[in-house]
């Protein structure tokens, strides 16, 4: 193997100064392994560009070595003998850490937690040797940490080569073929290791014709990412169409039931382990805007998803089954409709009907990746089901990477909410996830020369990668992390700076967008920039009701749709009432006037003309704190640009997004601003 060396592409967190300290030191690499090679590999390119030693401790003699072991390893010396018995059972991924006469030892039970343990390494740069440290045992919460792609071979006419990818083009696939050259690939995979992601499903939930193809002839496009990602522990997985015993296989049904369905599956997952061995599973997006699924059939979810888990569960694969479920072809004047109960309604009877490999993957609230809506209810409905939380990390309704929009404050929040109170022990949305199917992401990255498009944008998928391994990280200091690892040169002058502007810039987005949780008022289709009544009147059920008294969505049991009901106590009493109700999330649950007092004292009115004036002037000063760089020679020029030009058009926006929402509530409610600002 060779570490990729990738000269017109941002190393990101990975730059080679980031392995100075690994480099100018003895590391000796212990045990067998193709994950062990990669280290070795790895420790050896950073000794060839620092100076250190090799294994047999030459190089530059005094300075305090470093030993990375497999506990089991031949030779293994006295001190990490010490650190792994001391350490006990480590697991599959897990590893130990510690520094004793001089020497800092990273131990692990398997050679991914080597892989782990030497990325940990590099984060702490020169922070691993120096005072002795006690034994550190370090362990992912979840076992799978997964990365979505919606990436289509064919430059779909509407979406485009990435459905909803800000950041250029697929890493896999261009102009309707597999790349020539995977070399980005792998420096991807090595980047996603480094965060802790185990897991890549490589194609777009919403499989098409040529997509569909992975199974079948381009099989083998399937094999040649696999061998890519495999270095770095990463399993490929692939996105695949429901109806394929139809498609691709000429069936007259894909009824889940039916015997000759049951074998085309099978003999479909025999033929893709056959090929790539490590196969991870199959993503499932069925029944949903137009995807086909088991209801064609009369069949159940759970029904559906079975025959895909027997055909996996042979080879120790997994089924991860989407539950975003909704009729995207409702009627707008019927209220009782409401597409956030939706997957509640059509997943929660199913509760411990899935087969043991199947991993029901729920979107972390109700509607859609807003940039504030409630848990979603499946979240507590479903116990004896395995579920894993999904994130979008791709910016879709959080600016789309042309807006600083630093996401791990609000996953942070979502992980740490307590859907059952203090019942239930007090357990988390964390809890649900690392008890069942994990965390599960969709990618920001492309073939854009800074991976995400917007080089800040890059911190988002650091830091989904490192809350997958342990939710209980903090933003701030996921950022420092990135930070460090990303400008380790410059990042002390930096840091103040970057959490400056980054800290709190998802409330800043928040502010300038929608308000109060009532979400969307986006652009149809692209889904950029303001359109307040832009999904009003459509079938896909993203409704605000704003008209000349008041705003929101009543979701109460009392006079709504029901969907408060869907949550346990104490939310489904918090959200029924719209006086103990949190301010942000009022008008997702309920309908209310504008002269509505918030428990922060404001009238919903006033807090909409606020919120969208304070947005503006956080961006302002955002783009202030940036400016400041320039020159300073602690950002490269071409990065300060990028950003630079990003932030005039997040200002840009945001000023469209305050005129608009400001003028379109005063046009309905006819209230003026009580501070007299200029409203169209």
């Amino acid at each position: 193997m060779t570490i990729p060396d990738l000269t017109d592409v941002h190393p990101a967190w990975l730059p080679p100064e980031a392995f100075r300290a690994i480099g100018s030191r003895r590391v000796p690499v212990l045990g067998d392994g193709a994950l062990v090679e990669t280290v070795r590999e790895e420790v050896a390119a950073a000794r060839a560009r620092f100076g250190g030693g090799d294994r047999d401790g030459g190089g530059d003699g005094g300075a305090a070595g470093c030993v990375l072991a497999l506990a089991g390893a031949d030779g293994l010396p006295g001190t990490a003998r010490a650190v792994a018995a001391e350490a006990g059972p480590l697991g599959a991924e897990g590893y130990a850490l510690a520094r004793r006469d001089g020497v800092t030892t990273v131990v692990a039970g398997a050679p991914a937690g080597l892989l782990y343990g030497l990325f940990h390494l590099v984060r702490l740069g020169e922070a691993a040797f120096g005072a002795d440290r006690p034994v550190e045992r370090h362990a992912p919460a979840a076992a799978r940490r997964m990365l979505d792609h919606w990436d289509n071979i064919d430059v779909h006419p509407v979406m485009g080569q990435v459905e909803r990818g800000y950041a250029g083009g697929s890493l896999f696939w261009r102009d309707g073929v597999l790349r020539e050259d995977l070399t980005r690939v792998r420096a991807y995979a090595r980047l996603l290791a480094a965060t802790g992601i185990n897991a890549v499903a490589i194609n777009n939930v919403n499989v098409h014709a040529t997509e569909a193809r992975l199974l079948t002839d381009r099989l083998d496009e399937v094999v040649a990412i696999a061998a890519e990602l495999r270095p770095y522990g990463i399993r490929v997985h692939l996105s695949i169409g429901f109806a394929s015993p139809v498609t691709l296989g000429g069936l007259p049904t894909a009824d889940p039931l039916d015997e000759d369905v049951r074998r085309w599956w099978a003999a479909a997952a025999e033929r893709v382990y056959a090929a790539v061995p490590d196969f991870g599973g199959f993503v499932v997006k069925a029944d949903s805007e137009g995807q086909p699924g088991p209801f064609g059939y009369g069949r159940s979810h759970a029904e559906g998803a079975g025959v895909l888990a027997a055909a996996l569960a042979p080879y120790g694969g997994v089924v991860h089954w989407r539950a975003f479920v909704y009729d995207h072809r409702q009627d707008w004047r019927d209220r009782s409709t409401d597409r956030a109960r939706a997957a509640c309604d059509h997943f929660a009877p199913l509760d411990g009907r899935f087969a043991d490999n199947v991993i029901l993957q729920v979107k972390h609230g109700p509607m859609d990746f807003q940039p504030r809506e409630p848990v979603s209810p499946v979240i507590a409905a479903m116990p004896a089901t395995k579920l894993a939380v999904e994130f979008q990390v791709t910016q879709e309704y959080t600016g789309q990477q042309r807006h600083v929009c630093y996401l791990a404050p609000m996953w942070s929040e979502i992980l740490s909410f307590r859907p059952w109170g203090e019942d239930e022990g007090g357990r988390t949305v964390a809890d649900v996830a690392v008890g069942g199917g994990g965390l599960v992401a969709v990618s920001n990255a492309g073939d854009d020369p800074y991976w995400t498009g917007h080089p800040l944008a890059q911190a988002n998928l650091y830091a989904f990668g490192r809350l997958a391994w342990d939710p209980r990280l903090d933003p701030a200091a996921i950022l420092d992390e990135w930070a460090g690892l990303t400008f380790p040169e410059t990042a002390a002058g930096l840091r103040g700076t970057l959490h400056a502007m980054m800290d709190g810039s998802w409330r800043t987005y928040e502010r300038y967008t929608a308000p109060l949780g009532v979400g969307f008022m986006v652009r149809p289709g692209h889904h950029y920039g303001p359109d307040v009544d832009g999904y009003e009147y459509t079938p896909w059920g993203t409704y605000h009701f704003a008209d000349r008294d008041g705003v929101g969505v009543d979701r109460t049991r009392a006079t709504g749709t029901g969907l408060t009901g869907q949550y346990p106590r104490p939310w489904s009493e918090v959200y029924e009432s719209a006086g103990r109700c949190p301010d942000e999330l009022l008008l997702f649950f309920h309908h209310v006037p504008y002269g509505h007092v918030l428990r922060s004292g404001s009238t919903v009115i006033q807090h909409i003309y606020d919120t969208h004036f304070a947005g503006v002037e956080e961006v302002v000063a955002m783009r202030a704190h940036w400016d400041k760089l320039d020159g300073s020679g602690l950002v490269d020029p071409a990065l300060h640009a990028r950003v630079a030009e990003l932030l005039a058009e997040q200002q840009r926006c945001a000023e469209e997004w305050r005129d608009q929402v400001n003028t379109y509530f005063f046009r309905k409610s006819g209230v003026p601003d009580a501070r007299g600002r200029h409203i169209y």
